[in-house]
């Protein structure tokens, strides 16, 4: 069998908020063991953000201030090769090294990923993957731009805390956005220039059968007129 890597990604502060809304109703990752290099992380290497069962019911402030907090540049970590940094563990190497190395691995995993997409381009995404791995989908993507993150009001220095402790994550997205677009004008032209093609060929294949059909005309006129000269005498 053949497998294919997707992913869908989206942007940082909204799935940040989204995250955070989650983990405020009592979702936790206790059941993702995190192994990297063989084993998981140890409580040292990654402490918990809350004590007792779930953080259920967390301020987004309190969300924001964990240090530990795992929902921090999720989507450069979760596509990124931990393995190339020590995995969880920060004394490896400085902080600003490490970072840079998480981005490029993150950024050259998504670039040689069979397919991904962004929730901003619902119907550019399902585009792109119906060309990519010539299959239709049932029913049309619906672009909604109303969920649980978009309900949140948060002011300007807000937005911008998040987007400091996201700012891998944000790097990353303007890079996927960039290369998501190319490959859809990409893939728009290659439709463009395909069905200029087969009009193209159409209209030959048109204009031969239009000549073939003048060429028969042609025979059976001069047929005709020898006939009749033939009948005159």
């Amino acid at each position: 069998r053949n497998f294919y890597y997707i992913t869908i990604l989206r942007d940082p502060v909204s799935r940040y908020l989204s995250e955070w809304r989650h983990v405020q109703r009592g979702a936790t990752w206790k059941a993702s063991l995190h192994v990297c290099d063989g084993r998981s992380p140890t409580t040292e290497e990654l402490p918990s953000c809350y004590i007792g069962d779930d953080w259920s019911g967390c301020s987004l402030k309190e969300f924001m201030d964990c240090p530990y907090n795992l929902a921090n540049n999720r989507q450069v970590r979760m596509l990124s090769d931990l393995s190339l940094v020590g995995c969880y563990n920060l004394s490896v190497m400085p902080e600003e090294q490490r970072n840079k190395v998480l981005l490029d691995s993150a950024k050259e995993n998504l670039k040689r990923m069979a397919f991904f997409g962004l929730t901003e381009f619902q119907r550019k995404t399902q585009y792109l993957f119906e060309k990519t791995f010539n299959m239709n989908f049932i029913a049309p993507f619906t672009q909604y731009n109303s969920t649980r993150a978009s309900s949140v009001e948060i002011d300007e220095q807000t937005q911008k805390h998040i987007e400091t402790l996201n700012f891998l994550d944000m790097e990353l997205y303007d890079y996927a956005k960039d290369l998501f677009l190319q490959r859809y004008q990409y893939m728009r032209q290659k439709e463009h220039q395909e069905a200029r093609r087969k009009r193209q060929e159409q209209r030959k294949i048109l204009k031969a059968k239009q000549a073939h059909n003048k060429e028969q005309s042609d025979d059976n006129s001069t047929t005709d007129y020898i006939g009749n000269v033939e009948r005159w005498r």
